[in-house]
């Protein structure tokens, strides 16, 4: 089993994330959506979803969304198999955020990395299919 597929998104804290939306859309062009991100279209071959995307995102400076972490970033890591990637950190003595959130946007857990950075791990949902005629 593959662990890590890619990146899911890449999300930071800003003291003024207004501010900071308009200096990367004025000089990186980056077309900041009104729920404070974008999302970079990728090929997800792997998953047979030509729709997958990278997220970019600000959060607000007091968000606790990083939580139990105090850095200022999270990383979101695309898997195949959220809860086996959970299992095998677990086994591994890693620190395991004792939750899962599965939702229309896919499955999401969390571990804490040895420097007290959370990551985010994210199974993507799986690609809608057409019904057969």
């Amino acid at each position: 089993m593959k662990r890590v597929l890619g990146l899911g998104g890449i999300f930071f804290k800003a003291r003024d994330p207004e501010t900071l939306c308009a200096w990367y859309r004025t000089h990186l062009g980056i077309n900041i959506e009104p729920w404070g991100g974008t999302s970079f279209a990728i090929d997800d071959q792997q998953r047979g979803n030509p729709n997958a995307a990278t997220v970019w995102s600000i959060f607000k400076d007091d968000s606790t969304y990083f939580e139990p972490s105090q850095s200022s970033f999270m990383i979101n890591y695309r898997v195949e198999d959220v809860h086996a990637v959970l299992a095998l950190l677990r086994a591994e003595g890693c620190n395991v955020v004792d939750k899962v959130d599965e939702s229309e946007y896919g499955k999401f857990g969390w571990a804490i990395d040895v420097e007290n950075n959370k990551i985010e791990l994210w199974e993507p949902p799986a690609p809608a299919t057409t019904p057969s005629a």
